[in-house]
């Protein structure tokens, strides 16, 4: 810690607080290291007279929706302590969880569009998950107040990657470091020369200010030997994938060894949801891409490799409906506890992408839910919108009769459907050159096959 005592570390809080007149933003995730901030912060910030504390703090944590379980509740619990002690206290904090919206979450891609299970080459899911939902509440602080200044759990000691990255956005000797990828926002990390032992030991020896057990954080530690993910505002960031406490889907590192060590400690629970980010990651295999992927993308092209040969896309629509019949299943098998894996929310986009875009006239989604739950989904309302399994059939009849691929005629009848009654048809005609344009030949739409015997 470079010599400094905690009471040194609360004095710098208190002389940068009384300082710079921009609010605070604290990143919240739930583990050690954002923790020994929070409560850094909030016992500095207590020592100061009321009227000396009156710029407000803001505490976020971000919540991608698929956040391991055990960590949500957690994280959870903890937010409403800080909101609730703070009022008693008179402190000027208050929490709150930042979401991914609708169109960026990881199962309406992922199951909705067809995206591949992310990997190092194509990690589609932290810009859309962590990164946009913080920007976005930091942007909004900043255009109401001109900048802010970021509160990050973040250490040297971590790697030296970190420390690189740290000293590269160090203005001189201040404590204000930039922010390369929010302008108007500059990052303040009050632990940035703690080890990892200094950190264990402060939570260990200071009780939580807002009535937190960090006790019970360290048995977390303990049963998942693992760090944490931070909160994100760039991609220079690595994964929370391997031992960190992050997405319980991430298929970005190898195994998850945080999930394997909390089943070894017991939680045999989240063995289903380990399986299935286990077959998502092998999904991923490159000898076994193309037995799940299709060949053209969501544009409707094929791109070929240096080698010739056509590389795995999107998913194909029969992967898709069994990647949600397994996440149903075990969405249904872990709500005793309270936890819901996927919300009514995005299982009505997956299901109005499915039948717009993946020509899933039979109404998949809705069928996958009465099997698994034995009930109609309430969050349908709109049959009378979309084609069904009747007119399907009728269509795929006639295009074998006239030799024409299904899906180009059902995407087409979807265009007009979609535009019924516009009074503008220039993009009408735009979205029908898009698909015309589309990889329709016979010839090309067989190299899967071709590849697959190989």
């Amino acid at each position: 810690m470079s010599n400094k005592t905690i009471q040194d570390i609360y004095a710098e809080i208190q002389e940068v607080y009384q300082r710079f007149p921009q609010p605070w933003v604290i990143g919240y995730s739930g583990g050690k290291d954002s923790t020994t901030v929070l409560q850094l912060v909030w016992y500095a910030l207590a020592q100061l007279p009321e009227s000396k504390r009156q710029k407000h703090v803001y505490v976020i944590a971000s919540d991608t929706k698929v956040e391991t379980p055990l960590i949500v509740g957690h994280i959870n619990s903890t937010l409403s302590l800080i909101n609730d002690q703070a009022r008693q206290q008179g402190m000027p904090f208050s929490a709150t969880k930042v979401e991914p919206v609708l169109n960026d979450t990881f199962w309406v891609n992922l199951i909705g569009r067809g995206y591949p299970a992310p990997t190092t080459r194509f990690r589609w899911c932290t810009e859309r998950l962590k990164i946009r939902p913080s920007t976005r509440f930091i942007q909004e602080k900043v255009t109401a107040f001109g900048e802010v200044i970021l509160i990050l759990g973040i250490r040297k000691a971590e790697s030296s990657t970190r420390m690189q990255l740290m000293n590269s956005y160090q203005i001189g000797e201040h404590v204000l470091r930039r922010n390369g990828s929010t302008p108007g926002a500059y990052v303040y990390a009050p632990i940035a020369d703690m080890s990892t032992d200094e950190v264990w030991s402060y939570l260990q020896q200071v009780k939580s200010p807002w009535g937190g057990d960090n006790r019970k954080l360290v048995a977390l530690y303990r049963n998942a030997s693992a760090g944490e993910c931070p909160l994100m505002i760039d991609e220079s960031a690595p994964s929370c994938g391997s031992s960190r406490f992050g997405c319980w889907v991430c298929t970005v590192a190898e195994r998850d060894y945080a999930m394997e060590a909390m089943i070894d400690n017991g939680e045999e629970w989240l063995e289903p949801l380990l399986e299935l980010r286990d077959f998502l990651a092998m999904t991923s295999d490159p000898d076994r891409k193309l037995e799940y992927r299709d060949i053209r993308g969501r544009d409707g092209r094929v791109v070929f490799k240096k080698d010739g040969t056509a590389a795995a896309r999107t998913f194909k629509l029969e992967v898709s409906k069994d990647i949600l019949r397994k996440l149903l299943t075990i969405d249904k098998s872990v709500r005793e506890k309270g936890i819901k894996l996927i919300d009514e929310t995005e299982l009505a986009e997956i299901r109005r992408i499915w039948r717009i875009e993946r020509q899933d006239w039979g109404d998949s989604v809705a069928q996958i839910y009465l099997d698994i739950f034995g009930i109609k989904p309430q969050w349908i309302d709109d049959d009378d919108e979309y084609f069904g399994e009747n007119e399907k059939e009728l269509l795929v009849s006639i295009c074998k009769e006239h030799s024409v691929p299904y899906e180009i005629v059902a995407k087409l009848i979807e265009v007009e459907r979609s535009s019924f009654g516009m009074a503008r048809r220039a993009n009408v005609f735009r979205e029908i050159r898009k698909i015309l344009h589309e990889e329709w030949r016979s010839k090309i739409r067989s190299l899967t096959q071709s590849q697959l015997q190989i």
